[in-house]
């Protein structure tokens, strides 16, 4: 199997794999009037499809035990059910991320969701198998933050009518970021250990996990959704365009290929999986990039909004750097 042999390389692959977990929320852009639950389906279905693919070609470069159909078979009963869990974690967090938005807002579902995702996520990862310097990855993490708070801070800024804070909006924002937090270290623990699983194999059983998850997850959130949205049905689902399931599973790809990638530069020695989790994180970044200069969101947004963009982007920006270095100033102990 294909695994990075320089620290630059691996760098790479964890800012594609955050520009694609970043990226992957477009393609419900494109699908205006569907239905998330409808479009969860193919979005599903895309994660798997594609965790194949990218196992059977780069997982399977230079053959031998570690490539991705043997490192399958040798693995054992515990690894694969830690890598199913982490799939079916990460499910229900990204399913409760989208009801918190609706419910309560990005303003709220961000910071409280993706910023306590990122603390849970990286502390315990950190503590499963530390690598890099502390100092430099916790003070990067900081920053990355407090730049989603700025985040934030500007959309709330830039509604014009005032949502109320529900109760339950936060609730769940709550539970959806410690599940988030803790998918990543199910799956570092599936690629650690004999007859573990490597990064491709884990990436294929995590989706597998995410896929079965999905099924009573978004059957009941097709009759009985948290936000109060009307039910819809499989026969909805049939119903739609042939583009938006293109889409979906479009969507899917994108996702499981930064997953893919970030699985592969946390296995490379000198990385480890808390950095790599970290800068793959730094996803809501990218999605603010989107909505400022693609998506225009912010194009008749108050001055005191659009003031808080650059102060967001440089704090990001810094954050990124010191968790960058990290590993440059500290190994595995």
């Amino acid at each position: 199997m294909y695994q990075p042999e320089t620290y630059g390389i691996a760098l790479l692959l964890m800012l594609l794999s955050m520009l694609c977990w970043g990226s992957w929320a477009n393609t419900l852009k494109l699908t205006p009037g569907w239905s998330f639950q409808l479009f969860y389906w193919d979005y599903a279905i895309g994660i798997l499809v594609a965790s194949a693919a990218w196992g059977v070609s780069l997982g399977s470069v230079h053959g031998g035990a570690n490539a991705f159909l043997g490192n399958l078979q040798q693995a054992d009963r515990s690894h694969l059910l830690l890598a199913l869990a982490g799939g079916a974690v990460f499910n229900v967090a990204n399913v409760l991320l989208v009801a918190a938005i609706e419910i309560a807002g990005m303003a709220v579902a961000f910071p409280v969701g993706i910023g306590l995702a990122l603390v849970v996520g990286v502390l315990l990862n950190f503590l499963i198998a530390p690598a890099g310097s502390p100092l430099l990855l916790f003070s990067g993490v900081f920053l990355v933050v407090m730049a989603i708070l700025v985040d934030a801070l500007a959309y709330r800024r830039r509604e014009t009518v005032r949502r109320g804070v529900s109760a339950k909006g936060i609730q769940i924002s709550v539970v959806c970021g410690v599940l988030m937090g803790l998918f990543y270290p199910l799956v570092s623990k599936a690629g650690s250990g004999e007859h573990s699983l490597g990064p491709y194999a884990v990436a294929f059983v995590f989706s597998a996990g995410v896929l079965l998850c999905t099924i009573p997850v978004n059957f009941f959130m097709m009759k009985r959704s948290i936000t109060g949205a009307a039910a819809v049905s499989f026969r909805d689902y049939f119903e739609g365009r042939p583009s938006w399931h293109l889409w979906g599973a479009l969507g899917g790809a994108i996702w499981c290929t930064g997953a893919v990638f970030n699985f592969v530069a946390s296995d490379a020695r000198i990385v480890g999986p808390a950095v790599s989790y970290a800068i793959g994180q730094g996803a809501t970044m990218i999605s603010a990039l989107w909505g400022v200069f693609v998506w225009r969101e912010f194009k008749t947004a108050p001055a005191n909004a659009r003031r808080l963009l650059p102060l967001m982007f440089a704090l990001f920006l810094a954050g990124l750097v010191l968790v960058a270095v990290a590993p440059l100033y500290g190994g595995r102990r």
